[in-house]
């Protein structure tokens, strides 16, 4: 199939698109393209997600299972873990994990062992794009070679892309389809297929000039933030030490109308972007002779907080002259942000580690999160517990990791003998605020 009939294809509504992985990324993803009147076939390795998926059930909060069951029954998404479908497909998008390995160097297996395993099906006019976040040079320089092993030429016989996810779960305000899409090919002939594909579906696409450009605008979008919130972070402990409330700080600068744009310090980053992508950039730097000093300064931050949260914990519970050791903490807040039921790279996990390992007995409270599950760095066998009277006036102290809406901080604060904000959570709650401490 030549370039023009799969630009054909795709205008007609006629091209199918693949989806591999199926996770907060893809399964967005494809829902996007069914709703826009292609015919998808979504993979994932784990059986368990898609039979979920072909019997209508969403696993991710935030997509609900009527929509999914509309898309199954309608016939035109196709969730499977039969990879030998992968020929099928008129264009594939990989929608993978990039994680850090315990050297905190980039692991792109996920996306190389998934290229090698597309070569066998690959077919001439065949579109393939890359949207997990990577370092400049990924699409092309490496996934470009494996795709070759076909015998089919990049640009001339298969197109290559690459176009970064942006998700944001739980956000009302942008969906896949409103949130603009950048996109950048290996050739001319790449680039202006897979803006087509996506135009197909997406409000706005902003193409640029290569696939590289593309993706280092993905790690700026990531350093940008990481760096500001590390900022607001080391100003936090800062403000503590004079004595200063820094979210009064942040509220009061932000009503400059220009030239200011507000971040919130937390207890750590947390979700599968910020904590992982900027260090994608700093190994890269490497090869060119080149320190990225911001980039690591504010992860060395960002990394330090839940400690800094801690200590906060122990100086508030020597206060009420008890220690960590044997104490009872209960962490609200699982997930890594308010109202989604993800906790990837959670900062709520390196904090139950870290009172774990000071002997504290540690609970947790997360209305999204029941259960938490393993996952590459934690295995904790623990349940959400609910926030009764009896829990609250039970234990020695709460941190406030998320501020999920859910909670009632009110109810909260009247009944635990300590609690430990990390988020701003209980600045609207009235009376005695002695035994609310900031962190």
């Amino acid at each position: 199939m030549s370039q023009a009939s799969l630009l054909q294809k795709i205008g007609n509504r006629s091209a199918r698109v693949g989806i591999i992985g199926l996770g907060y990324v893809g399964l967005p993803v494809a829902l996007t393209f069914h709703d826009a009147g292609f015919h998808v076939l979504g993979f994932d390795i784990d059986p368990k997600k898609t039979e979920a998926l072909a019997q209508g059930q969403s696993y991710i909060k935030t997509i609900d299972h009527t929509r999914i069951a509309e898309a199954v029954l309608d016939g035109d998404f196709e969730p499977t873990s039969d990879f030998s479908r992968l020929g099928e497909p008129d264009a594939v998008l990989l929608c993978l994990p990039t994680p850090l390995d315990t050297h905190r160097q980039p692991d792109l297996s996920y996306v190389t062992d998934t290229a090698r395993q597309l070569v066998p099906h690959l077919h001439t006019g065949q579109l393939v794009v890359l949207e997990s976040t990577t370092f400049p040079g990924t699409t092309c320089d490496i996934l470009r070679p494996i795709l070759e092993q076909s015998g089919l030429h990049v640009g001339i016989d298969i197109f290559l892309a690459f176009s970064p996810e942006r998700e944001d779960p739980g956000n009302p305000g942008f969906s896949t389809a409103t949130i603009p899409k950048v996109v950048g090919g290996c050739t001319e002939a790449c680039g202006e297929v897979a803006e087509a594909l996506y135009a197909a579906a997406i409000d706005t696409v902003h193409r640029v000039s290569n696939a590289a450009t593309a993706e280092l605008s993905k790690l700026l979008e990531n350093i940008f933030r990481s760096v500001n919130i590390a900022l607001v972070n080391e100003l936090k402990v800062l403000a503590d030490r004079m004595g200063l409330d820094i979210w009064e700080v942040i509220d009061a600068a932000s009503t400059k109308p220009f030239g200011f744009m507000p971040f919130y310090p937390g207890p750590g980053l947390g979700g599968h972007c910020l904590p992982i992508d900027p260090f994608y950039l700093t190994w890269k730097a490497r090869e060119f002779g080149l320190s990225t000093r911001f980039i690591e300064l504010a992860g060395e931050i960002n990394t330090a907080m839940p400690r800094y949260v801690i200590e906060r914990l122990v100086l508030a519970l020597n206060q009420h002259n008890k220690s960590l050791k044997d104490s009872s903490i209960i962490i609200i807040g699982a997930a890594y942000k308010p109202d989604v039921d993800d906790m990837r790279e959670s900062p709520s996990l390196e904090l139950i580690s870290l009172l774990t390992n000071a002997g504290a007995t540690v609970s947790y409270h997360d209305p999204h999160i029941p259960r938490l599950p393993p996952t590459r760095r934690y295995n904790f066998d623990m349940h959400s517990v609910d926030l009764t009277e009896e829990t609250l006036q039970a234990c020695d102290a709460v941190i406030i990791a998320t501020h999920h809406s859910a909670c009632d901080w009110e109810f909260i604060c009247t009944h635990a003998p300590l609690v430990v904000d990390t988020r701003n959570a209980t600045a609207s709650v009235a009376g005695e605020r002695d035994h609310i401490v900031k962190a």
